[in-house]
């Protein structure tokens, strides 16, 4: 059951994602041929801003989810209703907070954007940004039960019906009025129209919820010290991947922001595409860590598909963004080739930190290193102001990939390879120095090839370098581990896709 639920989950995620790329490629190239490429910096220079106002979140959904595994598996229907009247009240106090906060740093607004070619009121702007934040808080708290649940697939698909929605209505209003502000409205009406559908949805499936259970002392305790721990993996996480647009463009300029934000759109949609066909699994991994046994044998078919998925996107990206970018805006919106390598480097580690984090997540594993999360955001920044100046654009995403250190050499070998799998550091060590090595070989050699079929056409030699992806890699990763459990394993989920 918990291997029909983990499939169900990856694919309606990987089907749905695949179309939610598809649709945002195409909404952002009719965005820049509208509003133009500083509407876009300023786009995505406002998400990743409040982006970063998710911190006051404090990781009270991961705390929920994981109560919610035991209640779940026990059909400890009181405990379930109790756990969600908290969070409940825990994102009303939330989504106010976010919206004083916000309020607050209104005069800011024109230091954190700096100067900008466009006629448009900033500051109604970044109201909007921050009205479409709060509301993605309002009537969300149920969305979590799905996911404890193993349930993912049902928001999944309303997620991809709202967004089907949201895109075709803010096409119609480029297009007839070329109104940012109706843009933006348009979004805030539909997240919150997608939440209210998740609770009814789940006020069907689930009507033993009650309303009026409150929430034990002991349980409550456990969910504030978790949060306390997430709290700081939340600053983190959000520092380390909101602050590189602000970076570029305090010493770039907002122009940079909005070439960079069309590779940050790919990378992020094959992230997203990808990625979360491993975290589908977390679920699945907290019910088996609760009745299950041989943990590492569990960890190493997840981390090998981790690898495999990770492997295959970065060395398609590697080949291919360059021709795509070409081709979807125009080649007055390419980076520099070098600038590429680093971000897809950047891509390759982040991608296999994702069965890592899924079990950590799964094991409740946040408080032994809450700090850790601090010293990455503490490095990323550090490094990536130096390497800035140093290196320009390019130095940015170097430092992103050196504060990813502090996890890869401790966290990870310390909390899930040690004390979660009762692993030794040299086996963390052997075995992850051995994937980046197979992951540089095959990438170096896939490159390599893809240099000898050289056509005038751009987009047949797109076709001659998607072919060489989709078959060179593929080879190899057969001829290196076709021999071992791992891969027996990938066939095996293959073939209950297909049942």
């Amino acid at each position: 059951m918990r291997t029909q639920n983990s499939i169900k989950n990856s694919l309606t995620t990987l089907i749905g994602n695949g179309i939610s790329c598809i649709i945002a490629f195409f909404a952002q190239m009719i965005f820049i041929k509208i509003l133009g490429v500083e509407y876009l910096g300023l786009n995505g220079l406002f998400t990743n801003i409040l982006t970063m106002f998710s911190i006051f979140e404090l990781g009270i959904g991961n705390a929920i989810v994981y109560n919610l595994y035991k209640p779940i598996a026990n059909k400890d229907h009181k405990k379930i209703s109790a756990l969600l009247n908290f969070y409940k009240k825990a994102y009303t106090i939330i989504a106010c907070t976010v919206g004083i906060i916000g309020i607050i740093l209104i005069p800011f607004v024109p230091t954190i954007v700096g100067k900008i070619n466009i006629d448009i009121n900033i500051y109604i702007v970044y109201i909007l940004f921050l009205l479409s934040t709060v509301s993605s808080y309002i009537m969300v708290y149920k969305r979590n039960l799905f996911v404890a649940n193993q349930e993912s697939y049902i928001v999944n698909i309303i997620r991809l019906i709202f967004l089907i929605i949201l895109n075709a209505i803010q096409l119609i209003v480029l297009v007839l009025t070329k109104d940012y502000y109706l843009y933006l409205i348009v979004k805030i009406l539909c997240t919150l129209l997608e939440n209210i559908t998740i609770t009814l949805v789940a006020d069907k499936k689930h009507k033993y919820i009650d309303k009026k259970e409150k929430l034990d002392k002991e349980t409550t305790k456990d969910i504030f010290s978790r949060v306390s721990a997430l709290f700081f993996h939340k600053v983190g996480t959000i520092i380390v991947n909101s602050t590189d647009s602000i970076i570029i463009s305090r010493f770039l300029g907002i122009a940079i922001v909005g070439i960079y934000s069309n590779y940050y759109m790919v990378i992020g949609a094959i992230s997203m595409l990808f990625g979360q066909v491993i975290t589908a699994t977390t679920a699945s991994i907290g019910n088996y860590l609760i009745k299950g046994k041989n943990t590492f044998q569990v960890f190493k078919k997840i981390r090998f598909i981790n690898f495999y998925i990770s492997t295959f996107t970065a060395i398609c990206l590697l080949l291919i963004i360059q021709p795509f970018i070409n081709i979807w805006v125009g080649e007055e919106y390419l980076l520099e080739y070098s600038v590429v390598i680093v971000l897809v480097f950047n891509f390759f580690q982040k991608m296999q930190r994702n069965t890592y984090n899924a079990f950590k997540d799964s094991a409740g594993i946040w408080r032994e290193d809450k700090f850790v999360p601090l010293v990455e955001s503490v490095l990323n920044i550090v490094f990536s102001i130096v390497f800035i100046k140093i290196f320009g654009l390019l130095g940015v995403f170097l430092g992103t990939i050196i504060s990813g250190l502090a996890l890869w050499c401790y966290s990870y070998p310390k909390y899930v390879y040690k004390k979660l799998l009762n692993r030794s550091y040299f086996d963390y060590a052997k075995e992850t120095i051995g994937y980046i090595l197979i992951f540089i070989l095959i990438t170096i050699t896939t490159y390599g090839i893809s240099l000898i079929p050289t056509f005038d056409n751009l987009i047949i030699q797109i076709i001659a370098e998607l072919l060489i992806c989709i078959t060179i890699p593929n080879i190899l990763i057969f001829v290196i581990f076709h021999k071992t459990d791992n891969y027996k394993y990938i066939k095996y989920l293959l073939k209950n896709i297909k049942k």
